[in-house]
C-alpha cells in the first residue's frame, strides 16, 4: 500500500503564481557575486581579466548615454531638436525605461483548456458548436420518451421495467418508483405529457400504495421516492421560485404526499436505541426493523439528510431534520482513520466486551491504528473501508448538507465541511494509487480481513468522486470565477486536479471495453497485482493493460456516476471534453442498450461483441443518467450547482438563499 501522496506541489499548476518584483541592478548584483561565481572568478586570471572588461564596457555604455542622449524635458525647454530627433530620444527612453522597468504582477490565468472553449469565443457564443450541443441535448430528451413509453405500456405503476420480457417487476417495496424517480427529469425536459401522465398517477395512487404497502427500504425510498416527491414539489412552483410544469396536480398535492410517506418513515430513527436508524420500515403501520444481522450500510443511513432537512424546510415542522442530522452529529463523534470510516454500522446497543468491566472499551483495529470505542452507542462494524458500495454517499453528503445548512445562522454545521475535508485527505493519502505502464489514477479499498493491505479495485460507483471532489472545491462556481476572487486554497487545487485525474480514469473504464460501456467493478494493474487475459476487449485502447475486467464483473446497470461527474467538472472547469466523453458514452448506451419495443435494459458482459442483455431498466437511468447528459449538453443556467443541490438519485433541491458563512470566511468556502 502506497502511504505517499501520488501528487506533489509542482504537479498543481497555480493559474495565479505572481513574479518576484526584482530591478535591473540587483538581478546583475545576485548574478555577478553569488558565493559559487565570486569564489571561481577570484581563483582564475582568466575570470579576473574579463571582469576587469565587463566593468570597463559597463561604464563606456553609461558614459556614451549620458553624452548622446539628453532629457526630453531638455529638449522641450530649449526648443531645440528636430521632431525626428525628438523621437529619436522618445524611444531610446522608451527602451531605457522598459529595460530597468519591474516585471508587471500578473493577474490569475486559466490555460488555454481551462477557458470555457466549449461554445465562446472571444465572449461571443460559438452558435455552431452550441446548435451541435443542443442537437445532442435533444438526442437524449429522445432517449428519455424511449425508456419512457416502454415502461407506460409494460410496467406503468410497477417499481420498474423488465424491456425484454415487457413487463414490470416491483423490486423496491411496490411504490412505483419509476413513476415518482423520473418526474422531475421530465419536468427539467420540459416533458409536459410525461409529466401528466406521471402526475396524475402520482395523485390517484400513490398515497393508497404508501398506506397499504408492507416493508420497504429506508434509504432507497428516501432517495427515490421522497426525493422524488420533493424535487417535483419545487420544480412545480412550490416554492414560488420557478415552475417548469405547466401541467400535473398542484405542488401541495406532491408535499402532501412526501410528508404522510416520512410521518411513516421516521419510525427507524424513533424505534432504534441509538442516533442511527434501523434499516427498514413498514409503512402500513408506522414500525421499523434492523436489516438481517443487525448491522446497516454506513452510506444508506448518512444519506437521508438532504430529503429531511428540505421537507422540514418547506413543511414547518423541525422533527424530520432533528431526526435526520442526530446520524451525522453521531458520526462527528465517532472513531475514523484519517477520516475514513468502515462500511458497516450498527443502529443497537453495543454491550461491553466485558461484563466484568463495564466501564472498558471496546477496540477495533485499522492496520497498526486503534480506535477506541464507546460501548454503548451505535459503533461502526468492521475494517473495510471503501468509497464504492454501502460507502459512497457518506462521503457525497457530507459536503452535499453542508452545503444546503452553511447559509444558517448560528447552525455550527461547520464540522460538516471539516469531516469532508479530512475524508478527502485520507483518501489521497491512503487509498489513491497510479496504474503500471501508463499512470491512471484510481481509488482502491481496504478490505476485510488485510490487516489494511491494499486492493487495487474500484467500483464504478465510486465515480461520484470526481464530481464531489469539484463541487467541495469551488462550491459549485466555477473554477474561473474561484481563481478570480482568489477564493482556492492548496487543498482546494489538490482536490480539484484528483477530480479530473479520476474523472479521466472512470472515463477510460468505459473506453476499454468492446461495447464503450463500462463494467461495474474494476482492477487495476500495479506493481503487486496483474492478472493477464482480463482485459476489455478494445485492443486498440491504450490503457489495455492497465485495466482488469474478471468475469463476475462485466455487467453494465446503466450507471449514472461517471457522467453525473462530467456534468459537474464540465460546469466547473469548462473543459469541453467533459461533453464530449459524456457523448462517446450516451451513444454506447444507444447502440448496445435500446430495447426497440421500448425502453433500455442492463447488460451482462460489456466485453464482447454482441453483448449479452439483461432483462431490467433501472429507475435511475431516468432519474440520473439520463438527467446528467442532458444537463451535460446544456446551457449553465439550467439547474446552476450554486443554486441547487443534487441529492444521490439526481432529484435538484434548492440551496438556501444566503451563501455565506457567518463572519464570511473564506477558509470554509463562502462564495
Amino acid at each position: 500500500m502506497s502511504k505517499s501522496l501520488p501528487y506533489s506541489v509542482k504537479d498543481i499548476h497555480y493559474d495565479n503564481a505572481k513574479f518576484r518584483h526584482r530591478s535591473l541592478f540587483k538581478v546583475i548584483t545576485q548574478t555577478l557575486f553569488t558565493s559559487d561565481m565570486r569564489r571561481e572568478c577570484v581563483s582564475c586570471s582568466t575570470g579576473k581579466l574579463l571582469g576587469l572588461f565587463m566593468i570597463f564596457g559597463l561604464a563606456c555604455l553609461m558614459w556614451t548615454h549620458a553624452n548622446k542622449v539628453p532629457s526630453v524635458s531638455d529638449g522641450l525647454a530649449k526648443g531645440i531638436g528636430t521632431d525626428e530627433e525628438q523621437k529619436v530620444v522618445t524611444d531610446v527612453g522608451k527602451k531605457i525605461k522598459k529595460l530597468t522597468r519591474r516585471a508587471p504582477r500578473l493577474p490569475p490565468r486559466l490555460s488555454r483548456n481551462e477557458k470555457g472553449t466549449s461554445g465562446t469565443l472571444n465572449g461571443k457564443t460559438n452558435e455552431p458548436d452550441e446548435e451541435k450541443w443542443k442537437a445532442r441535448q435533444q438526442n437524449v430528451k429522445e432517449a428519455f420518451i424511449h425508456a419512457w413509453s416502454g415502461y407506460r405500456k409494460f410496467a406503468m405503476g410497477s417499481d420498474e421495467l423488465m424491456p425484454l420480457s415487457q413487463e414490470g417487476i416491483d423490486d423496491l417495496g411496490g411504490l412505483g418508483a419509476t413513476v415518482v424517480d423520473a418526474l422531475d427529469t421530465a419536468m427539467i425536459m420540459g416533458l409536459e405529457e410525461v409529466v401528466s401522465e406521471a402526475g396524475s398517477w402520482i395523485e390517484s395512487h400513490l398515497l393508497e400504495r404508501i398506506s397499504q404497502k408492507g416493508q420497504v427500504n429506508l434509504f432507497e425510498t428516501t432517495i427515490r421516492v421522497l426525493g422524488g416527491l420533493l424535487s417535483a414539489y419545487h420544480l412545480s412552483g412550490g416554492d414560488q421560485d420557478m415552475n417548469l410544469a405547466s401541467k400535473g396536480p398542484k405542488p401541495t398535492v406532491y408535499l402532501d404526499i412526501a410528508k404522510n410517506l416520512a410521518d411513516r418513515m421516521l419510525a427507524a430513527f424513533t424505534s432504534s436505541p441509538t442516533a442511527i436508524p434501523f434499516s427498514d420500515v413498514v409503512l402500513s403501520d408506522f414500525s421499523a426493523l434492523p436489516s438481517l444481522g443487525g448491522k446497516s450500510s454506513t452510506s444508506e443511513v448518512s444519506t437521508l439528510q438532504l430529503e429531511f432537512n428540505y421537507l422540514s424546510e418547506i413543511s414547518g415542522d423541525p422533527k424530520y431534520k432533528t431526526e435526520g442530522m442526530k446520524v451525522l452529529a453521531h458520526f462527528k463523534t465517532l472513531p475514523k482513520v484519517e477520516g475514513l470510516v468502515p462500511i458497516y454500522i450498527s443502529p443497537d446497543i453495543v454491550l461491553p466486551w466485558n461484563a466484568d468491566h463495564s466501564g472498558e472499551y471496546l477496540f477495533i483495529f485499522f492496520d497498526n491504528l486503534a480506535m477506541k470505542c464507546s460501548p454503548h452507542s451505535g459503533q461502526f462494524i468492521g475494517e473495510e473501508i471503501r468509497l464504492g458500495s454501502r460507502g459512497d454517499s457518506y462521503y457525497e453528503y457530507l459536503i452535499k448538507v453542508w452545503l444546503q445548512l452553511r447559509s444558517i445562522q448560528d447552525g455550527n454545521f461547520t464540522y460538516l465541511y471539516d469531516m469532508h475535508e479530512e475524508a478527502m485527505r485520507g483518501v489521497r493519502h491512503l487509498l489513491v494509487q497510479k496504474t503500471i505502464p501508463n499512470e491512471l489514477v484510481f481509488v482502491g479499498e481496504l478490505p476485510l480481513g488485510s490487516n489494511g493491505t491494499f486492493s487495487p479495485k474500484m467500483d464504478h460507483l465510486v465515480c461520484f468522486l470526481p464530481g464531489t471532489l469539484a463541487l467541495g472545491a469551488t462550491k459549485g462556481i466555477t473554477k474561473e470565477k474561484a481563481m478570480k476572487n482568489n477564493l482556492l486554497t492548496f487543498e482546494d487545487l489538490e482536490n480539484l486536479k484528483l477530480a479530473e485525474d479520476l474523472a479521466k480514469t472512470c472515463f477510460e473504464m468505459y473506453s476499454v471495453t468492446a461495447t464503450g460501456l463500462a463494467p461495474e467493478i474494476a482492477y487495476f494493474h500495479t506493481k503487486e497485482y496483474f492478472e493477464s487475459g482480463l482485459d476489455g476487449g478494445n485492443k486498440s485502447s491504450e490503457y489495455v493493460n492497465d485495466i482488469v475486467i474478471k468475469q463476475a464483473d462485466r455487467h453494465n446497470l446503466l450507471r449514472p456516476e461517471t457522467v453525473e461527474s462530467l456534468f459537474v467538472l464540465y460546469r466547473i472547469t469548462q473543459d469541453p471534453k467533459y461533453r464530449e466523453w459524456g457523448w462517446q458514452i450516451f451513444e454506447s448506451f444507444e447502440k448496445y442498450t435500446k430495447v426497440d419495443s421500448g425502453g433500455y435494459t442492463s447488460l451482462d458482459d460489456v466485453t464482447t461483441l454482441p453483448p449479452r442483455r439483461r432483462d431490467k431498466m433501472e429507475t435511475f437511468f431516468l432519474a440520473e443518467t439520463l438527467k446528467y447528459l442532458y444537463l451535460l449538453f446544456g446551457d449553465h443556467s439550467l439547474m446552476p450547482l450554486d443554486k441547487f443541490v443534487f441529492n444521490t438519485e439526481a432529484h435538484p433541491l434548492p440551496l438556501g438563499g444566503a451563501i455565506y458563512l457567518e463572519g464570511g470566511s473564506n477558509r470554509k468556502g463562502s462564495m
